[in-house]
């Protein structure tokens, strides 16, 4: 009976012997396949960009917490009399201009974009802007042309004019098209300013030596004006498109009348006037709207308001009507605008913008620390109502009150003298909408 039992026994013991093993194997297989799906899992999430692990998780949080620190935020401002704040490029802002006909802003910044803004939506919550895409290069200088169908950039890196044309589509929005050649060289130092006359007749360029460049449209040069001025700090086309006007290192401001002929053919540039008075270089200077005044602001710490309605071919030379202290202009370069019926004189200096009344020589408002960098242009809109600032990422729009202040001290005299009723009627209407403006904004005084 036993030695029936001993086969029976060995089978069982093997029988006993398979299982473990088949069960040692299954678990060893399962341990395999989770090592496998951990370091799928870990190979996954560093393709997705992800962590493997808490350690490295916290590494990779760590770094991106420290770039997220260096990363510039966005300057912060509130005032008052701020109407609006565009933002939309993700680069500093280095120069705007407005449209002749009031309805567009151009900007342009090192984000390689310039972004066309429409001025009706300044005073709403949304502020809507339509892109152009400067190719391979950024602008540092807009302007319209004077359809306001096409705008010319100076680019950063390619030292030259480029031409934008503007063609409306059934939407309502605009596409952009570069010509496709740019302007050839010809300036041998970094640019200070361009400009297209109102005409459409030239375009202007200035570089920081001592030469301006008038170009016709085409892009071939007409004449090339050495200054003398040691270097040039500014240049500009006057509104009327008769003169050409440069600053610089000598404390004065010079003036040429570039000359046309009955059918529209070039002739000539020829010296006009110069502003005369500083007794350092001066910084900046600006044009009223109809050309008969001109501001400037120079080292010597003073602005000066000219009138420059004058027959300079009888040798007239400019009558200077006002002149104002501004200390910052004798430590740091200053920028300045003057409205366009030449009552309100905007100086920047650093981040801040101080407002003064032309007729009187008072500083009536200063808004300080404007922008989170130097302000790098500064305009009044076409209306005079607005005067628009930049420097970094943002366009800050104010409210002009010394112009609606202006307007009231000037109807004010007006009505004194005023004979005829109708007349009287218009001055008044005038005056109660400049005194409204101000009570809305709460700056009407008493």
């Amino acid at each position: 009976m036993e030695l029936l039992q001993m086969p029976e026994l060995m089978g069982l013991s093997l029988l006993l012997g398979l299982l473990a093993l088949i069960a040692t194997a299954a678990v060893a297989r399962g341990w395999l396949r989770a090592e496998q799906e951990t370091c799928g899992r870990s190979a996954g999430q560093r393709a997705n960009g992800l962590p493997p692990d808490k350690s490295l998780r916290s590494k990779k949080q760590k770094q991106h917490q420290r770039i997220h620190k260096e990363k510039p935020q966005q300057h912060n401002f509130t005032h008052r009399l701020l109407a609006a704040t565009l933002k939309s490029h993700s680069g500093n802002i280095s120069c705007m201009d407005f449209s002749s006909n009031g309805k567009y802003l151009a900007t342009c910044a090192d984000d390689r974009t310039v972004r066309i803004w429409s001025t009706k939506d300044f005073l709403q919550r949304e502020h809507r802007s339509m892109r152009a895409n400067v190719e391979l290069d950024h602008a540092i200088l807009v302007r319209f042309s004077p359809d306001c169908r096409a705008f010319i950039v100076w680019l950063a890196n390619g030292d030259t004019l480029r031409v934008f044309k503007m063609t409306k589509r059934e939407d309502g929005g605009y596409t952009f098209t570069a010509t496709p050649e740019d302007f050839p060289k010809k300036h041998k130092a970094a640019i200070v300013n361009i400009g297209i006359a109102d005409t459409g007749k030239f375009i202007m360029t200035a570089s920081s030596d001592t030469t301006v460049i008038i170009w016709n449209l085409k892009g071939q040069v007409l004449s090339t004006i050495n200054t003398n001025q040691m270097h040039n700090t500014f240049a500009a086309i006057s509104p009327c498109s008769r003169f050409v006007a440069s600053c610089g290192f000598t404390p004065d401001v010079k003036v040429w009348e570039v000359c046309f002929g009955k059918k529209g053919d070039f002739q000539e540039v020829v010296r006009a006037f110069e502003l005369k008075g500083h007794s350092a270089a001066v910084h900046f200077f600006a044009f009223s709207n109809d050309s008969r005044r001109m501001a400037s602001v120079s080292k010597d710490g003073t602005w000066k308001l000219w009138d420059t309605d004058v027959e300079y071919k009888k040798q007239q030379d400019p009558y200077l009507l006002r002149t104002g202290r501004f200390e910052e202009a004798s430590t740091m370069p200053c920028r300045l605008a003057l409205s366009p019926d030449a009552q309100v004189l905007a100086l920047a200096s650093g981040s801040s913008i101080h407002l003064y009344n032309s007729r009187r020589g008072e500083k009536e408002e200063c808004f300080e620390q404007v922008h989170g960098e130097c302000i790098s242009d500064l305009s009044f809109d076409v209306t005079g109502r607005l005067l628009a600032s930049c420097g970094d990422r943002a366009v800050r729009l104010f409210h002009n009150t010394p112009g609606y202040r202006a307007v009231v001290e000037e109807m004010q005299g007006l009505l004194k003298r005023a004979s005829n009723e109708s007349t009287r009627q218009r001055l008044q209407q005038q005056l109660t909408q400049a005194q409204e403006a101000l009570k809305s904004l709460g700056a009407l005084r008493k």
